[in-house]
């Protein structure tokens, strides 16, 4: 597990880097038309675009949506690896601004950190796959995730800073 949690030392490392300075204006872009992001609900809650089954091409997304995306498998994962609950899809919802989303990240880096130095390998899970394997596999999938993720995050940050000034 030592080469997991290097990995996930170095992939965090990027995650900084993107997150740092992010913007809940940056996280309510939309980089194209039809764009996934994140919508605040009447009840003031904020949810994510979502179709089953997922259209083919995959929609642009917002990092909003993104980040979102990154709380809700991560957060399941630790739910299934530690026996804590595992809310539905449904009722994740993004933290609703920039500062509080980047903690909730934080937060969730800093439990599954703990988990890969504390979990045996050969260990079973039974997350994301339908058949139980070893958490190492779910270890190393993690780790996977976290990488595409963040560096989609920091492809949408690179495209928002480089926009197109509105004219006033």
């Amino acid at each position: 597990m030592d080469l997991m949690r290097w990995q996930l030392g170095l992939t965090w490392s990027l995650a900084e880097l993107h997150l740092t300075g992010l913007t809940d204006e940056a996280c309510l872009w939309e980089p194209a038309p039809g764009a996934w992001t994140v919508r605040r609900g009447a009840d003031g809650r904020w949810r994510p675009d979502w179709a089953e089954p997922e259209p083919d091409p995959v929609p642009a997304t917002s990092i909003g949506w993104l980040t979102w995306h990154l709380g809700w498998w991560w957060g399941t994962l630790l739910g299934h690896a530690t026996g804590g609950p595992v809310p539905p899809r449904e009722e994740v919802f993004w933290p609703g601004s920039a500062a509080a989303t980047v903690a909730e990240l934080t937060r969730l880096h800093a439990e599954w950190s703990a988990l890969l130095a504390t979990t045996d390998p050969d260990r079973l899970i039974g997350y994301p796959w339908p058949e139980p394997r070893r958490f190492a596999q779910a270890a190393a999938w993690a780790n996977l995730e976290l990488m595409k993720n963040v560096a989609e995050i920091g492809a949408m940050r690179h495209l928002y800073a480089l926009r197109p000034a509105r004219p006033r």
